[in-house]
């Protein structure tokens, strides 16, 4: 990569601590920035000590100034589980308009190249599938998810009026599913719920009758899908994510025999504007970056439980900050 410097926003969150450490081991130098509004320093503490990684506490959606050359600049900051964005869904629509300037500046001011972390959420409840870029969506934008959804279809907008207004690099990625060590137990989306409620033999708490279905990719897998766009010229937007779509039911029981929990499934209402199907077309990943999932499933989960078994002594500090009713906040 010609890039050897990369600032990445929400870089103590799942995703982007993920992406810290993988621009590190290709040696490059990274600055974080994150205001640990659901980030964690516990996700970055172990490259503390490393002289090309520098931490920069601050909130994108007020200001963002970063000393010196930036060779990228990934914009990952933002609540992004139903649990936190329906808990602050003012500083979520914020840091996808704010924050977007923010970021795009930097990236204007610098000459980088820019890289938007954006979601299969902007498809909403598809009336296409499986969902290709060319798809426009299904969104409410009144409704509870509508702070997440609308707030990265105006970052997406955002980032294409920088690009052809002031011709800055941006290309932009839709995150489908994805799971993997780091995930909060109590950040309300499934596969964490459900690893949780297995691995403490509590009810599996399954929204609706689990017909809806999800394409759920490793995080490795989807780094490398991140990297490959950024070290590319493609501007997208470019779906990255597993097009192997089960049902949630399916994947708790899945998620359940894994375990070795004898765990009951529970059937809760259903969220509003919950998606009924969710699977990406991939076609452009493949053709334009040389792209796909390469991670089992199977494999993926057993990694992720056993990350999660390692560290449940520390769930009682996170279970304290959940505050909205993790049964119906969807996933």
């Amino acid at each position: 990569m010609s890039r050897p410097t990369v600032a990445i926003t929400g870089g103590a969150g799942f995703l982007g601590s993920h992406l810290c450490e993988r621009f590190l081991a290709e040696g490059h130098q990274v600055v974080c920035v994150d205001n640990f509004l659901t980030g964690s320093l516990a996700n970055v503490e172990h490259l503390m000590a490393e002289e090309r990684f520098r931490l920069v506490r601050a909130d994108v959606s007020l200001h963002l100034v970063i000393p010196g050359d930036l060779d990228a600049v990934l914009h990952f900051a933002s609540p992004a589980s139903p649990t936190d964005y329906l808990r602050l869904p003012i500083d979520t629509l914020r840091v996808g308009s704010n924050g977007t300037f923010n970021a795009l500046e930097l990236a204007k001011e610098k000459g980088a190249r820019f890289v938007l972390a954006s979601t299969s959420e902007t498809y909403g409840d598809p009336l296409v599938h499986p969902q290709p870029e060319t798809y426009w969506g299904n969104v409410n934008p009144v409704g509870p998810r509508g702070v997440y959804d609308e707030a990265k279809r105006f970052a997406e907008a955002t980032t294409m009026a920088y690009r052809r207004a002031h011709g800055v690099d941006t290309a932009i990625l839709r995150i489908f599913n994805t799971f993997g060590p780091r995930m909060r137990p109590f950040d309300g989306r499934a596969i964490p719920t459900f690893v949780r409620q297995a691995l403490l033999g509590e009810p599996i708490t399954v929204a609706g009758d689990g017909s809806q279905t999800r394409s759920i990719c490793y995080v490795d897998d989807l780094i490398e899908g991140i990297v490959r766009l950024c070290n590319s010229d493609l501007d997208g937007p470019v779906n990255i994510g597993n097009p192997h779509e089960l049902s949630v039911l399916a994947l708790a029981e899945w998620i359940r025999e894994l375990t070795g929990s004898t765990s009951e499934i529970e059937f809760t209402p259903r969220p509003q504007d919950d998606p009924t199907v969710r699977r990406p077309d991939i076609t452009l990943a493949r053709t334009r970056l040389g792209w796909e999932p390469r991670t089992p499933i199977e494999e993926g989960l057993l990694r992720t439980i056993a990350w999660f078994r390692r560290h449940q002594p520390s769930w009682r500090a996170e279970e304290a900050t959940a505050h909205v009713d993790l049964t119906t906040a969807g996933t």
